[in-house]
């Protein structure tokens, strides 16, 4: 007897038990909360010919961004690949069979045609979100779901996360009152919605609102937190607002607890890890013997060459720490990718190479040569992925690399430049302090 899903969509191969188990692993995955692998691997368990919960999977292990992933997605793919399935379906599956090969763009773009047909497509909307994410695609993160919004309304099933989708993206195309607007509705919406949380904070974050930002993930912070795969990169941006505000203790104290209190192997956490540690060691914070333990685990990701984001912050980690060889390492491997196929090597090639090169050099005391690595990259930036918070990173070493390589005029335009952009930042100030010092 065919199954449909809470929105109506057929579901080829699918009983009504392993239905139920897609349905929740969706709201866990809309909600970045629970063990989603572990709840469609029970689809799949229930119902082997699941088209779709093969590619949920899929979906889940591609966006880890981690090298060991690949074969998974691969097998995910091959697995739907055979199966009997709708139009829609099969617009699913070669999105994936493009993810698998490391073509985001193209998945992205498989996703796109998806969700015109059908705009209630919830997995279609949320992994085409991710991919966008992961490419830097600012306007595709307001549009893909804009586009969608007509199609929705709030009694449906997942509302929320659409409405959460949307307000991240107006945040990252600089729309903020609306997307603060958005996420505190979709918030009220599902209090649980990770996504949500995370775009107002993005909005206080761009406006330098560190102590409405602080308020704000502070208050009631166990609906965000509780079972939350997502909690790591929610707790970073606690631990940026103190940083912006100089309260390093804080800042610090976030990393030893929630952030990375329990090492994690995850590139998706060691990237938020090494972000703040970065941050740290630009102001000439001692963060000890932190950076160890942190590179110890991306040690084993060195040779990877899986995606440029990653790589820009292992490299950090093994600044940190004075590791040599996985550096060598790591850059060996930016080689191999930049001369190899996917959408990988033109971020390695565009920004991610440049960036791990300029981060080296800071390391090794080359402050000028991190200037000259950094300029020509800080308006393309966009190309290798992340968030405009998470990008911030390569200004301010700019900044920093500036400022150390006695560089007075442009220490003083870039510190001009980021007190007109964020004029209530603190860190703003500072900079404007140094360079007044400098010129004087």
């Amino acid at each position: 007897m065919p199954v449909n899903d809470l929105l109506d969509f057929s579901q080829s191969g699918a009983n009504a038990a392993s239905s139920g188990h897609y349905e929740k692993a969706l709201h866990e995955l809309q909600c970045y909360i629970g063990d989603p692998v572990a709840t469609i691997d029970a689809a799949i368990g229930e119902s082997p010919d699941f088209v779709m919960a093969h590619v949920f999977k899929g979906y889940l292990y591609g966006l880890s961004t981690d090298h060991e992933a690949t074969p998974i997605v691969k097998a995910c793919h091959e697995s739907a690949a055979r199966l009997p399935a709708t139009g829609r379906e099969q617009g699913h599956v070669a999105a994936l069979g493009h993810l698998a090969e490391g073509r985001w763009h193209e998945a992205g773009r498989a996703l796109e045609d998806v969700t015109i047909d059908e705009p209630r497509d919830a997995l279609a909307l949320l992994t085409g979100h991710q991919i966008d994410f992961f490419t830097g695609n600012s306007r595709m993160l307001r549009d893909r779901i804009a586009r969608a919004m007509p199609a929705w309304s709030k009694d449906m099933a997942g509302y929320h996360a659409t409405l959460a989708m949307h307000a991240f993206g107006l945040e990252e195309m600089g729309d903020y009152a609306r997307a603060e607007a958005e996420g505190r509705v979709a918030i009220g919406l599902e209090p649980r919605d990770g996504w949500a949380q995370h775009a107002v904070a993005h909005v206080m974050e761009m406006q330098s609102r560190q102590r409405d930002g602080i308020v704000w993930m502070r208050n009631d912070s166990e609906r965000w937190t509780k079972d939350s795969f997502f909690q790591v990169h929610n707790w970073w941006h606690l631990a940026l607002f103190h940083y912006e505000l100089g309260e390093v203790d804080e800042a610090l104290a976030l990393f030893d607890a929630p952030i990375y209190g329990t090492p994690s192997t995850l590139a998706l956490n060691m990237l938020d890890a090494s972000a703040l540690l970065w941050r740290l060691h630009l102001r000439g914070v001692d963060v000890g013997d932190r950076w160890a333990a942190l590179a110890a685990n991306w040690a084993p990701k060195a040779k990877d060459g899986n995606y440029a984001f990653n790589d820009a912050h292992a490299m950090m980690a093994f600044v940190g720490a004075g590791l040599s060889e996985p550096a060598r390492l790591l850059l060996d491997a930016q080689q191999q990718a930049m001369a190899g196929s996917g959408d990988n090597a033109g971020f390695t090639r565009d920004v991610g190479h440049p960036l791990t090169l300029a981060i080296k050099a800071f390391g090794d005391g080359d402050y000028a040569r991190t200037v000259e690595l950094l300029r020509p990259i800080r308006s393309i930036a966009y190309r290798f992925g992340g968030s405009h918070a998470q990008r911030d990173v390569i200004d301010l070493t700019l900044i920093e690399a500036a400022f150390r390589a006695g560089e007075t005029h442009l220490a003083s335009a870039l510190s001009a430049e980021r007190a007109v952009a964020r004029p209530d930042s603190p860190l703003s100030q500072l900079f404007m302090r140094r360079a007044a010092a400098l010129v004087a």
